[in-house]
């Protein structure tokens, strides 16, 4: 007699092994036709090596979703938590064989360079400008995040900033931009660093910076920081999930990235993606919109290019 959970797991294979079939038939028409051919037998535990941002693995999503993958496919997921751009470096490189990254600019160029293919909107979180309570550059309330910028650079707050070329980096250069103002001086620091070190920095530091809501949360308990300015729809923060491309490099797992793919957009995982920190935090970190089902981009991320 199956258990609750082995049918649950059946099911989920049985979902992927669909994904699958469908992803070798469209590779008979499109740039997946070198890829390697999909086999439904059991594979064992091949690895699958996943080149992310240091939010996914810093908001604790990555230890939801890593063994969940690996126990539903049996493929063996080894992240490298790095910022955005040189997560998308890694797949320039054929060094990684899927992403999940937060630079929808660069991850267009990334698609349109031909490195990558079947790029998914997953989830979505935001950024908030954080600062120490007394808020000496008084941007608490600001409902503009450039203007927002514009306070802490005229009073010389001191400012962390991730300075790693980085999604959340390029975001961060992005609201200076629109704010006018070129950042520099003793006031602004540049980490070199992830998502959560930058946090710690800012707090020892009493500096103000910018983070995803999600690695803000999960650090709250331990830092000397207030959330100071947020909502703006500046402040988007939009996750996608590609495939690196297999017509450029011999050693890449696409039958494995495709089955990180169908994972993410399954709708159990969705909603465990949904769920996640609700418990603890009160408030989810991400909320799932699985090939933008949420409409949060103007039309629907195309699934290939």
């Amino acid at each position: 007699m199956k258990t609750a959970g082995a049918t649950s797991r059946l099911d989920f294979r049985a979902f992927i092994a669909v994904a699958l079939i469908t992803f070798a038939l469209l590779a008979q028409t499109g740039s997946w036709a070198k890829a390697q051919e999909v086999s439904l037998e059991h594979r064992g535990a091949e690895d699958v090596i996943l080149g992310t941002t240091t939010s996914t693995r810093d908001s604790g999503l990555l230890d939801v979703l890593v063994p969940l993958f690996e126990e539903r496919t049996e493929y063996h997921l080894k992240p490298i938590a790095v910022g955005s751009g040189a997560a998308i470096k890694l797949g320039e490189a054929g060094e990684a064989n899927v992403l999940l990254v937060h630079s929808p600019a660069d991850e267009e160029k990334f698609v349109a360079a031909g490195h990558g293919i079947n790029r998914h909107l997953v989830f979505y979180n935001d950024f908030v400008i954080v600062g120490p309570a007394d808020d000496p550059a008084g941007i608490k309330g600001t409902t503009s995040a450039a203007e927002a910028l514009g306070r802490i650079a005229a009073a010389k707050s001191r400012f962390g900033s991730r300075g790693d070329d980085s999604g959340t980096h390029k975001k961060e250069l992005r609201l200076w931009k629109t704010a006018g103002i070129e950042p520099g001086g003793d006031w602004y620091v540049e980490s070199g660093s992830g998502m959560g070190d930058t946090l710690n920095i800012a707090s020892e530091r009493d500096a103000y910076t910018i983070a995803d809501r999600g690695t803000y949360l999960s650090l709250k308990s331990r830092l000397s920081l207030d959330i100071l300015v947020e909502g703006d729809a500046s402040l988007l923060n939009v996750y996608h999930v590609i495939a690196v491309n297999p017509d450029n490099y011999t050693t890449i797992n696409s039958p494995g990235a495709q089955a990180f793919i169908s994972f993410l957009l399954h709708p159990e995982i969705q909603s465990i993606i949904g769920e996640f920190g609700k418990e603890e935090f009160g408030q989810p970190l991400f909320t799932p919109c699985g090939d933008n089902s949420c409409r949060i981009e103007p039309a629907a991320t195309p699934a290939s290019s």
